[in-house]
């Protein structure tokens, strides 16, 4: 029978062969998900442990689906994101580590202990889950217009026990949400529609609806920064994730909306991935 330290090493070969990044990564959650072990580390505690028939076939189905660009979060269920662990499945977008650096910067934002926010298309409920969980005190909606990826943050919700914390709502934007806000956040659809056919694979398994910004990538986001202005309260502020060559355009939907103390914040890759700015 094949031992657990065999598949280990011919597994991430064959995803490498096949362009799976970070293929040795890959293959231990798998297998660490497949055998019930919590921590990836303890697979090195059991390399000798032979698998059984039951629990190979468990594990090529796995290994073929990810080798074909199904995500490894997909597989898994689940993810982690600002040390929580979320559902996570085709509902909605797969969280990726910009979108974590984004709420990172949101939290550094001098607001009102009991701020009123809002998370504009929040698919799986992160943005808005991890605010609430964060800060209290805070009165936290979040809005989508999918309701596959309501039901989905949902489940986050109860999961994380901020069912009563977080008020999800169903609506197009901010149509449902009259405010006043204090913040308005926002990771909405901005890949440009010819674009998207060219996209990875594996983000080609997100929903249509949570990457097709229209012709130039940001017709939902030019909506929403119009919206916002008009519901947030004077000293608000709205916080958009962005395309990596957006921040030009951005800063000027901003500053014609009406918008102050605009600008444009890098991600770790030295992207500018963020827009920020406050209604005066």
């Amino acid at each position: 029978m094949k031992t657990v330290l065999a598949v280990l090493e011919s597994t991430a070969k064959y995803f490498a062969d096949r362009g799976v990044e970070s293929p040795r990564l890959n293959i231990d959650l798998l297998l660490a998900h497949v055998l019930g072990i919590k921590r990836r580390m303890d697979l090195y505690m059991v390399f000798d442990r032979p698998l059984s028939d039951h629990e190979l076939d468990t594990l090529r189905d796995f290994v073929k689906r990810r080798s074909q660009g199904e995500p490894l979060q997909h597989l898994l269920g689940t993810v982690e994101f600002h040390g929580r662990e979320f559902f996570c499945d085709r509902r909605a977008l797969v969280p990726r580590p910009e979108t974590e650096r984004f709420v990172e910067l949101i939290l550094k934002f001098p607001l009102p202990d009991d701020a009123r926010c809002i998370d504009v298309g929040t698919g799986s409920g992160i943005i808005a889950l991890t605010l609430a969980a964060e800060r209290p005190n805070a009165r936290v909606q979040a809005v989508d217009r999918s309701g596959n990826a309501l039901r989905l943050a949902r489940d986050n919700a109860a999961k994380l026990g901020l069912t009563e914390r977080v008020e999800l709502r169903q609506g197009d934007l901010l149509a449902t949400c009259p405010g006043p806000f204090d913040l308005v956040a926002a990771n909405l659809p901005y890949i440009p529609t010819g674009d998207i056919a060219g996209l990875a694979r594996e983000v080609q398994h997100d929903p249509m609806i949570a990457l097709d910004g229209g012709a130039d990538g940001l017709a939902v986001v030019a909506r929403c920064v119009t919206e916002a202005h008009e519901r947030l309260a004077p000293g608000g502020r709205i916080a958009l994730e962005i395309g990596h060559d957006q921040a030009a355009a951005v800063n000027t939907l901003l500053t014609d909306a009406g918008f102050s103390n605009v600008e444009s914040v890098r991600d770790y890759q030295e992207v500018e991935r963020f827009a920020f700015a406050m209604k005066t």
